[in-house]
């Protein structure tokens, strides 16, 4: 057992598989006593189970750690209260709240339907807010506390995951808010953006160059929940963990700027904005283009082989 978290109490959701079992171990081995949060769900949200994070807690308590299970639905605002609320009665404080939790329902846009958008942006998004929302009344009062969010490298887009791309950029915005929000309080918030082995990114078609374990995250993340980070003042950051690489994002900043004089009409804006002001070249369109050029190519081939 180590001490980097010690005498920390430690919300984790999401904590029965991947990335936020992971997390909820390395806090416990670094001292955290752990509420660990899982409904129990498959990738798609479905078939709540209980055991999952009963499962996780007895792995803790084997390894000589302190924790204790919630399996409430954090998209509502009862679980996320509960998962607080837990924390306060067993452990009488809350130090950090880690909202790892999310579902998968993949769709082309035009395809998509309100069945398939409303939970995964309930379990991300919502999810986070519930969390967020009952831990930070309780951190404002303590003049202190960690609230983490997680988002993906998709909250720039995805081709055929809007709704968890939507989500994740959302969490972004979040914890950007609540850094703003809660600076004065002593509470700081951050987002990690994983890219991890785990059964959501199972169905990759191509796993991406860079990518680790859930435990590479878990480091990150106990890092950022300690006294270390706090005395950094890191806080309103986007981090990126991917096996041995970790990466910053950027903040929101306007790129160029122009003037006109007088009003703007759209024949003005028609000759002026494309060479002006111009574009931000977006990196994924450049990459989705190359592949499905690339994707015409083998099927020419193919076609090609089959009508020798």
């Amino acid at each position: 057992m180590g001490n980097f978290l010690a005498g920390k109490v430690v919300a984790v959701t999401g904590a029965g598989r991947g990335i936020g079992r992971a997390v909820a171990l390395a806090a416990a081995a670094e001292g955290a006593r752990v509420v660990v949060n899982d409904h129990g769900v498959a990738v798609d949200g479905a078939g709540p189970a209980s055991e999952v994070a009963d499962a996780v807690v007895k792995e803790i308590e084997a390894a000589g750690g302190r924790a204790v299970a919630v399996a409430d639905d954090i998209s509502t605002m009862a679980g996320g209260q509960r998962v607080v609320d837990t924390a306060l009665a067993c452990y009488g404080r809350l130090d950090g709240a880690v909202c790892v939790a999310g579902i998968l329902r993949e769709r082309m846009l035009f395809n998509m339907t309100e069945e398939e958008w409303d939970p995964v942006v309930a379990t991300h998004l919502k999810g986070t807010f519930t969390v967020f929302r009952a831990a930070c009344a309780v951190m404002r009062e303590q003049r202190t506390g960690t609230l983490i969010g997680f988002t993906s490298g998709n909250h720039q887009g995805s081709v055929s995951q809007a709704n968890y791309s939507a989500a994740k950029g959302g969490i972004v915005s979040l914890v950007r808010s609540a850094a703003l929000g809660l600076h004065k309080y002593g509470v700081t918030a951050n987002a990690v953006a994983p890219v991890a082995r785990t059964r959501m990114s199972a169905n990759v078609p191509v796993e991406p160059a860079e990518i680790g374990e859930p435990e590479d995250v878990a480091a990150l993340v106990v890092y950022l929940l300690s006294d270390r980070a706090r005395q950094a003042r890191i806080t309103g950051q986007v981090y990126t963990v991917a096996g041995p690489k970790i990466a910053v994002w950027a903040q929101p900043r306007e790129l160029r700027a122009a003037y006109a004089e007088g009003s703007w009409t759209p024949e003005r804006i028609a000759d002026f904005l494309p060479g002006t002001v111009g574009v931000d070249p977006m990196p994924l369109l450049e990459q989705v283009t190359e592949m499905a050029r690339a994707a015409r190519q083998a099927k020419q081939a193919k076609q090609g082989e089959q009508g020798k």
